[in-house]
Formats: C-alpha cells, structure tokens, sequence
C-alpha cells in the first residue's frame, strides 16, 4: 500500500476514527468522542477511502450505513485496533496500571446477583478500570459487539473460541409448600410428573431429567403451565404456587432456608451446568482482560451456591 496515499496520517489514527464513528452513528457525535471536529473527522474517513480504494459509508442527509466493504473493513480495523492495544499494554504492563474499559455479556440472573461482588473487588483494586456489564441471557457476538468477554453458562460449541470452564451451577426441584403438598410423603421420584410444571426455556422446555445420588435417572415429559427465558421470572411463579421447576440452587438458597420453596426429592438433581469464561482468539490480550479472567477465575468456585469445576 502507497504510504503518500495517507496524506502522512497515522493508519492506526484513521481506522480508529472509522471505528468510532460507526459505533458513535454519526460524523458529528464521532467528532465529540474524539475532541476534535466534524471536518477533520470527515477528512481523516475519506483519507482512509482513498487509501484502500473503497467506500466504506453510504451517506444521506438522514442517515449513513455500512457498505459490505465497509462491514469487511470494520472487522479488520476492531481486531487491528485490540491487537495493537494489547501489544502496547503488554509491552508497558510492568509500569503502568491496567486502564480502559471492558465490554462483557453475562447472563442476566447470574450477573445481577453472584457475581456482582467479585466485580466490584476488581474496580475498586484499580482504579483506572470500568467495564459494561451487559445482561443478557444469550450467545456473545464477539465482532459485531465489540465484546471483549463474555461469562456463559452451557456447553460452549464454538469452536473458534477461547473458553475456560471455571465451575458448575447445580440445579435442584423446588415448589411452593402448597404444591409440593400434593406429592404422598412417600412418593417415589417418578410422582413428580404428576405435578404442574414451570420450564426455563434456555435449558429445558417439555423434558425433565434428574440424577439420582446412586447414579440412577429419572425421565419423563412435562407440558409446562408456563416457560420463560427468565430465571427470576421462573422464580417468582415458583413462589406465586404456578408449579414446580428445576432451578439454580444459588437463586432460591433464601426461599428454601425461609420455607416459601421445598426442595422436591433432595436424592434427585438436574445435570449441573457448565459456567465458562469465553472470549475471542487473539495474539495479545490486554491486562485489563487478563486481569478480569484471573479475578473471575479466582472467584467462581467460591461464590454461593456453585461448584468447583
């Protein structure tokens, strides 16, 4: 590539202004992110248009979208952009303390509660840290996102990711006193299909299948009254008497110590589920990341509720 062609510009400094401003939606809002003006905004974008022969903006008085070379070029700018600041973060880490900020997606239960404490331990170790703490109960779209981590519970099938398995939730049946009366005192496992059911949608819909603490299983299907992608929702229409449910032993550790849920068939759980740090592959990592992955990792055994891996 001719170097004259970027008008003695940094390279960097123009993919980083494209960046910004497609994340910031407009020429103008890019300009008060970066301190600077509309105009050189603008002149910085077409420099690197010129540069790579391409457009990478269509732009209208209302609105400006992405070409499909400019979707190519910001994926190559967002992984050039981390790359570099994971060099230079590496290169300079013994003398500088770990600034910037962090995007990670967390499921929305678990982040709003468990792991609210071990976060804050982090932020306040430095202070030059902050992180987006994203709730939602889904699969993290690295690239598009610009998510630099994600904390996900299930099997991780993505192969083109990096994941570390850090601890295990265990998941109990519970009910409502009231449903739980229906249950004879000496029901065997299998009652339990007699019962309504409530289904987290996420992890099972019109199935259940329980372990026993001898190895046995238990299997049988479920037309649940209601089923959510919510597990506070689940929660609160096991406490209401909707049903009975297979929850998260973490979330409902007050409810059984108070006796608003009864644990159904103590012998008998749900599978544990996997909790896994995932995030994207990468030559360098940045000490903020490597720093929250430590933390977290550290962390998970001991919160509340979970199992070491």
């Amino acid at each position: 590539m001719n170097q004259d062609l970027f008008g003695g510009s940094d390279r960097l400094a123009l993919m980083q202004t494209f960046v910004r401003i497609v994340e910031a939606g407009s020429l103008s809002a890019a300009a008060d992110q970066l301190g600077t003006t509309q105009p050189t905004v603008s002149r910085r974008l077409q420099a690197l248009e010129r540069a790579l022969g391409l457009r990478l903006l269509q732009r209208s008085t209302h609105e400006m979208t992405l070409t499909a070379d400019g979707e190519r070029c910001l994926g190559h700018a967002r992984a050039l952009l981390a790359t570099w600041a994971g060099l230079e973060e590496d290169m300079q880490e013994a003398q500088v303390t770990p600034q910037g900020t962090l995007r990670v997606l967390v499921p929305h239960a678990f982040g709003q509660d468990q792991l609210v404490g071990p976060l804050v331990a982090l932020l306040q170790r430095y202070p030059g840290l902050s992180v987006e703490w994203l709730l939602q109960d889904r699969w993290p779209d690295f690239a598009s996102e610009n998510l630099d981590c994600a904390v996900h519970v299930g099997q991780v099938s993505d192969p083109g990711v990096v994941a570390r398995h850090v601890a295990e939730v265990p998941r109990i049946v519970v009910a409502a006193p009231g449903v739980a009366a229906q249950l004879p005192a000496s029901a065997e496992v299998e009652a339990l299909r007699t019962l309504p059911w409530l289904a987290l949608r996420t992890y099972y819909r019109d199935e259940v299948v329980l372990t026993g603490r001898d190895g046995a299983h238990c299997r049988f299907a479920v037309r649940p009254r209601m089923s959510t992608d919510s597990l506070h929702a689940l929660r609160n229409a096991a406490l209401a008497g909707l049903g009975a449910a297979i929850m998260s032993a973490w979330l409902v550790r007050d409810d059984l110590a108070t006796g608003r849920l009864v644990q159904l068939m103590p012998a008998w759980q749900a599978p544990s589920l996997p909790v896994y740090l995932v995030y994207p592959q990468a030559r360098f990592y940045p000490a903020r990341l490597r720093l929250f992955l430590q933390a977290m990792r550290a962390a998970m055994p001991d919160v509340a509720g979970m199992l070491a891996r």
